[in-house]
C-alpha cells in the first residue's frame, strides 16, 4: 500500500527515457514572451504585473547592490511556481517533489551568496557568525552553532520544499481514495470527504505558491 502511494513520486519514463526533462521544460513554454508593443494583451499584462510586484516585494529588504539578482530570482520564482501548480493537475509529475532537484537548486544559489558575501564584504559576512553583545564564555559555542546553521541552510531549503509538496500530494491521494471507496457504501460520508478534498486542494494551491516564494525569499536573505 505504501509503495503504491509513493510510486507517484517516481520519475516517469517512456521507452526507458526519463521524462523529467520534459517536466522541467514545460513551465517555460507556458509563460508568454514579452512583446515590444505599446499595448500588450491581458495575459502578458497580468504576467508583467505579477513579476513586477514580486520583484518589488522581494527586493525591499535588500540594498541597491543586491538588485542585480532580480532577474535570476524572479526567474527561479516563476519556475518553481509553475512546476508546483502544474503538479496539482491529474496525471502529472511534480519535479519539485524530488529532493535531488531541490538540492540542485538550493546548493548553487546558497554557495553563490556565501562566496560573493565573503569576497565583497568579508567582515560583515563573518560578523553574522557572532551576534553583537554575546557574552565572552559563549563566543566559541555560538560561532560553532552559527557555522553549522550556515551549512545546514541549503539542506533545510531543499527538504522544506520537498516535504511540503510530498505531504500535500499524499494527503490528496489518501482522501481521494477514501472518497472513491466510500461512494458506493456511504454516500453521505463520501460527499463530506469530497468537500474536504476540495478544501485541501485549495490549501495545496496556496502551499504551492507560498513554498515557491519562501524558497526564493530565504535564498535572497
Amino acid at each position: 500500500m505504501m509503495a503504491n502511494l509513493f510510486d507517484q513520486f517516481m520519475s516517469p519514463t517512456y521507452l526507458g527515457i526519463p521524462l523529467i526533462v520534459l517536466a522541467l521544460g514545460l513551465p517555460w513554454i507556458l509563460w508568454p514572451s514579452p512583446s515590444s508593443r505599446w499595448l500588450n494583451n491581458r495575459l502578458i499584462t497580468l504576467q508583467s504585473w505579477f513579476l513586477n510586484r514580486f520583484t518589488q516585494q522581494l527586493l525591499l529588504p535588500i540594498n541597491t547592490g543586491g538588485h542585480k539578482w532580480a532577474l535570476i530570482l524572479a526567474s527561479l520564482m516563476a519556475f518553481l511556481l509553475s512546476m508546483n501548480l502544474l503538479g496539482l493537475l491529474p496525471y502529472t509529475f511534480t519535479p519539485t517533489t524530488q529532493l535531488s532537484l531541490n538540492m540542485g537548486l538550493a546548493v548553487p544559489f546558497w554557495l553563490a551568496t556565501v562566496i560573493i558575501g565573503m569576497r565583497n564584504q568579508p567582515t560583515a559576512a563573518l560578523g553574522h557568525l557572532l551576534p553583537e553583545g554575546t557574552p565572552t564564555p559563549l563566543i566559541p559555542v555560538l560561532i560553532v552553532i552559527e557555522t553549522i546553521s550556515l551549512f545546514i541552510r541549503p539542506l533545510a531549503l531543499g527538504v522544506r520544499l520537498t516535504a511540503n509538496l510530498t505531504a500535500g500530494h499524499l494527503l490528496i491521494q489518501l482522501i481521494a481514495t477514501a472518497a472513491f471507496t466510500l461512494m458506493t457504501t456511504m454516500t453521505t460520508v463520501a460527499l463530506l470527504t469530497t468537500s474536504v478534498l476540495f478544501l485541501l486542494t485549495l490549501l495545496e494551491i496556496a502551499v504551492a505558491m507560498i513554498q515557491a516564494y519562501v524558497f526564493v525569499l530565504l535564498l535572497s536573505l
